[in-house]
């Protein structure tokens, strides 16, 4: 079907491949709704003279909030005290939460996200550690936030919540495994707003049955829709449905972005946030 279009536009569960670019030859431009590239070849687009352009920014603010929501909704207990309560419960005691004020988060990629992760959590009274190997020290980001640059083992041994705001690539997949879990404190609490791709389920399960990390909460996971499995069935585990960027503004202004650069492609124009190029190598 593609063959005859000049413009593509998907979400994340569209797979661009390379045989499909290739019987596009028409094809001018990929719009990707949102930020990640992991659905999309971009190698062969650049290749084939397409552009790609997605929206690095348009969501963010709406995943760190998330972000910080979850992390209230753990350290409060708040999904597990709305149910006992719905059932019919008073249980005051049982559900004693946790401080944020105090802590220390580790940041695991600290790209746009995580920045505005972090400089939410700092206005919560806490502490930053990070890691991304592509981000030094003395960086602008750094310096803003008064973090800590460490090495991934020390930030999840240090931190009291950890949010992960990593890409999936041939390096992340997995990354978070049981072995790293299993680093973190008694007291700690996990959240993943990035890619499901980037944690090892069933090391989590089994770091969260031995009481390291105390919680969990993801809204992406390996497979969406997921199997049910062991993660649903947890009390000290939140789970949504990969909602972090589905925010009336957020979705406004990122289904605007792209419109915008497809628009300006398909009329001889640049797109502002091409990935591989900014406009098409060749007329087609």
């Amino acid at each position: 079907m593609i063959g005859g279009y000049q413009a593509l536009i998907v979400r994340n569960q569209t797979d661009v491949t390379a045989a499909l670019l290739e019987a596009a030859t028409g094809l001018k431009v990929v719009g990707r709704v949102g930020v990640g590239l992991d659905n999309i070849d971009v190698a062969a687009a650049t290749r084939l003279g397409i552009v790609v352009a997605n929206t690095p920014d348009q969501n963010s603010i709406s995943v760190a909030e998330l972000a910080i929501g979850l992390m209230l909704g753990l350290a409060r207990r708040i999904s597990a005290a709305d149910r006992s309560t719905r059932a019919g419960a008073w249980q005051r005691h049982r559900f004693t939460g946790t401080e944020l004020y105090g802590g220390t988060l580790g940041v695991v990629g600290l790209g746009r996200i995580g920045f505005l992760t972090a400089s939410r959590a700092r206005a919560l009274g806490m502490d930053i550690v990070a890691y991304d190997p592509f981000i030094s020290a003395d960086a602008a980001p750094v310096t803003e936030l008064r973090a800590e640059m460490l090495e991934l083992d020390d930030v999840m041994r240090r931190a009291d919540v950890i949010s992960c705001h990593l890409p999936a690539t041939d390096a992340t997949r997995g990354c978070l495994d049981y072995r790293r879990f299993a680093l973190m404190k008694p007291s700690a609490l996990f959240v993943n707003t990035s890619r499901g791709d980037v944690v090892d389920e069933p090391g989590l399960v089994r770091a969260l049955r031995e009481g390291r990390p105390a919680g969990a909460a993801l809204d992406v996971r390996a497979g969406e829709p997921p199997v049910r499995g062991a993660l649903e069935e947890m009390e000290q585990v939140i789970l949504t449905p990969h909602i972090a960027a589905f925010t009336h503004q957020a979705q406004h202004r990122v289904v605007s972005a792209v419109c915008d650069d497809v628009a300006a492609i398909l009329t001889g124009g640049r797109a502002r946030h091409g990935v591989d190029l900014d406009r098409p190598v060749s007329e087609k």
